[in-house]
């Protein structure tokens, strides 16, 4: 497979690791949007959300609870901050890994996009 986050997952690929566990990564974004931004993925290959299935629920809700271990250890969680999970070429999604954004440090807008 050449997936780049399964590359990551495998450590053929450097990246700076901030959080790690048995079921999940976290990762700093190498093109940040906001003072923090990490990035935080299943270790398994799951390619989007609109492919998941009822048996990938667990996997799923664990990278959820990684995300909010990962504010937490940085910080994020005493100010606000947003979780992104980009399904799609339209939505955003680069890699086709499902992985959730965790941005925080600064005020964010809304609407987004």
């Amino acid at each position: 497979m050449d997936c780049l986050f399964c590359k990551i997952v495998e450590k053929r690929v450097p990246c700076d690791v901030v959080y790690e566990d048995a079921y999940a990564v976290a990762f700093r974004d190498i093109r940040p949007v906001a003072p923090t931004h990490v990035l935080v993925i299943p270790r398994v290959h799951l390619a989007a959300i609109h492919h998941l299935r009822d048996a990938d629920i667990s996997t799923v809700g664990h990278v959820m609870l990684a995300a909010r271990n990962v504010a937490h250890q940085l910080g994020l969680d005493s100010n606000g901050y947003r979780l992104v999970i980009n399904d799609g070429d339209a939505a955003g999604q680069s890699v086709d890994h499902v992985h959730v954004h965790v941005l925080g440090g600064r005020t964010l807008m809304w609407p987004p996009g």
